[in-house]
């Protein structure tokens, strides 16, 4: 039986349909059966169909700078460069 935790483990999977087929049986009878978790896993699947059909934008290199060193930061990570 799969857990929510279970299921939120391997969401990238199923949504990339690329779990084993017994798990996928699994996750969508747990989907069936839990709210919370087919509202993760439609909105997921939505979010991923909306930035599928959007143009790229590259991120301007300060703001990338910026954003790398704010994660590390987060992540506990030393800067480097």
């Amino acid at each position: 039986m799969v857990t929510c935790k279970d299921f939120l483990s391997e969401l990238n999977e199923y949504l990339d349909d690329e779990c084993r087929e017994e798990v996928r049986k699994e996750i969508e009878a747990h989907l069936n059966e839990c709210p919370n978790c087919w509202v993760i896993c439609d909105t997921t699947r939505k979010t991923i169909e909306i930035y599928r059909g959007m143009e790229y934008y590259p991120v301007p290199p300060g703001v990338h700078e910026r954003l790398v060193t704010a994660l590390r930061k987060k992540c506990g990570q030393a800067p480097q460069g």
